[in-house]
């Protein structure tokens, strides 16, 4: 990307992210009972790259969406996606202590009320997808639902961390490695990109592409993941490095190495380039610059 792309890049996600954090602050309620709006807010707000609100935005973008609902499923994908941090810290799951730089929520709040914030964090996602109001189709509205249901469920990112949590210990090949990770962290990334797709009317052959990039950079996010555990610290990061490794937890690099999993990364970057050259869809820079993000990412 030229620099003045990348400075046009910086302005439009810059300006995506405060139209973002400005809806979550406005959706997600502190007066739900007994201090739950409290921790629900602890659990989402001022924190995270937003990377999948960003995705849904730039896809839509990509297409010509329908800005109110894309704004609507930025911030449901978001609340899906912390509500499943705030469940996978706690310790029936991976027991963590840091997210985001800051206290999990279980150890802020207690384990009951994180397990209720992120209940009522799922909830809210879908309540923000059927608006009462004629802002979002009814048709679209389904769409929507229908996309998200099916990334966060048994097929995927729920699905997804079940394997993984069986798998502590065990070796998986890299077939085994793949299919977990694009359930587990690649289905809830991928279905960004289809969901801000159904914002508008994109041809088949788009359609496909964006799903083709979206699984790219579904699998590309987890292999630098797995890099970044071994590779930074805990102060970079926001959360406890060399976690995988400490839980015997098979990873890219456990499996492949340090320099294959780098490669494979590339390999993956390069793929979503492609996707989007081939979509024959003009307005794709947004998408090509948070690929190069995803990759490039240093927590």
């Amino acid at each position: 990307m030229n620099p003045v792309a990348g400075a046009d890049f910086e302005r439009w996600s810059a300006q995506q992210l405060d139209r973002v954090e400005q809806a979550l602050s406005q959706w997600v309620l502190a007066d739900a009972p007994a201090g739950l709006g409290n921790a629900m807010r602890y659990a989402v707000l001022d924190g995270g790259k937003r990377l999948r609100p960003l995705l849904v935005l730039a896809a839509s973008k990509a297409v010509g969406g329908q800005p109110q609902a894309a704004l609507r499923a930025a911030c449901a994908v978001e609340l899906i996606h912390a509500y499943s941090l705030v469940h996978d810290d706690m310790p029936c799951m991976d027991n963590d202590v840091l997210r985001r730089g800051k206290p999990t929520v279980h150890v802020a709040f207690g384990e009951a009320q994180a397990l209720l914030a992120g209940d009522a964090l799922q909830a809210l996602a879908f309540e923000l997808l059927t608006p009462d109001a004629d802002e979002v189709a009814p048709a679209v509205q389904a769409r929507l639902c229908a996309l998200l249901a099916r990334a966060a469920g048994y097929a995927g990112m729920a699905g997804g961390q079940a394997i993984d949590l069986a798998s502590v210990g065990r070796p998986l090949d890299e077939a085994q490695l793949r299919t977990m990770h694009l359930a587990k962290t690649g289905a809830l990334l991928k279905a960004s990109v289809v969901m801000g797709a159904a914002c508008g009317a994109p041809d088949a052959k788009a359609q496909a592409t964006l799903a083709q990039y979206g699984d790219a950079i579904g699998l590309a996010f987890q292999v630098v993941d797995d890099i970044l555990d071994v590779t930074a610290d805990s102060a970079t990061l926001g959360k406890t490095a060399g976690k995988d490794a400490s839980h015997d937890k098979p990873t890219y690099v456990s499996l492949l190495g340090l320099e294959a999993s780098r490669a494979q990364a590339r390999a993956l970057l390069a793929q979503a380039h492609a996707a989007l050259d081939a979509s024959g869809l003009a307005d794709t820079a947004a998408l090509h610059a948070l690929a190069d993000r995803v990759i490039h990412r240093s927590c």
